[in-house]
């Protein structure tokens, strides 16, 4: 199914805002700490198993993060991650970045656990935690996606990366799909500190094993080389450089 101009114009005002992006992503990590946590405090409390799950949300610097809080029989369980949250906003969104992206090492998975665990559960507890956290994540980034997506969106945020002996502030490219249902989901993260060719037919090829067999409409603005790798893996798909000429001639009619 191919979006009328209206459609389009409608998933645009909805979905092109590139914090949204990071928003699905803060939602996912939160989710996935809290699930690990529970996990942990299950393995301690005798008897106690996990009960579902509440909806919970929290606001701050201009958006409400939406997620599923895990709960356990009894009651009891309180995800501290949760604090974080009220706390300590611009390092969450840094954590989230992080997390979903493969080039965290374990030494600095185990500091960002350390410093929010630290107080409540022991190093080897903080080693387990890590663990599912790691294997969530890794089952994320693989999992199987839709045949087909209306809008595909490639923007980038920048994140601070420990390589070496230095800090570089390197780009990782969110492409957030959006189904013909009108939602929308993150596809996959994508660390290119530099621009070429070969990485994205990389990622392109990445969404393609996934199970992506077409895309009505790329969206990226101003990346070099990104046409000739869209064309090599998903031949014929349109790409739209410049979302404020897009915008302009959908409203025009054009």
């Amino acid at each position: 199914m191919d979006f009328t101009k209206e459609q389009l114009s409608e998933a645009f005002v909805k979905h092109l805002d590139r914090e949204k992006g990071l928003q699905d992503l803060m939602e996912l990590m939160i989710e996935s700490m809290m699930m690990a946590e529970r996990r942990e405090f299950l393995s301690e409390s005798e008897g106690n198993k996990g009960n579902g799950f509440r909806r919970g949300r929290s606001y701050g610097q201009g958006r409400v993060l939406e997620f599923r809080v895990p709960r356990d029989r009894y009651g009891n369980f309180h995800p501290t991650i949760l604090a974080l949250l009220r706390d300590q906003e611009e390092e969450c969104e840094l954590l989230a970045s992080s997390l979903y992206c493969k080039g965290l090492t374990q030494s600095q998975v185990g500091e960002v656990f350390g410093e929010v665990y630290g107080k409540q559960y022991s190093k080897a507890s903080i080693s387990r935690m890590i663990e599912y956290l790691r294997g969530d994540v890794q089952q994320w980034l693989s999992r199987s996606l839709e045949a087909y997506y209306p809008i595909v969106f490639v923007d980038a945020i920048h994140v601070k990366v420990h390589r070496k002996r230095s800090v570089e502030n390197e780009a990782f490219y969110v492409v957030m799909g959006v189904k013909e249902d009108k939602s929308r989901e993150v596809l996959g993260i994508f660390n290119r500190p530099s621009e070429s060719a070969t990485g994205w037919r990389e990622m392109f090829t990445a969404l393609e094993h996934r199970g992506v067999k077409g895309i009505g409409l790329l969206v990226a603005d101003g990346i070099r080389y990104l046409e000739d790798s869209l064309t090599e893996v998903f031949p014929g798909t349109p790409l739209q450089k410049c979302v404020t000429h897009l915008k302009r001639n959908i409203v025009n009619g054009k």
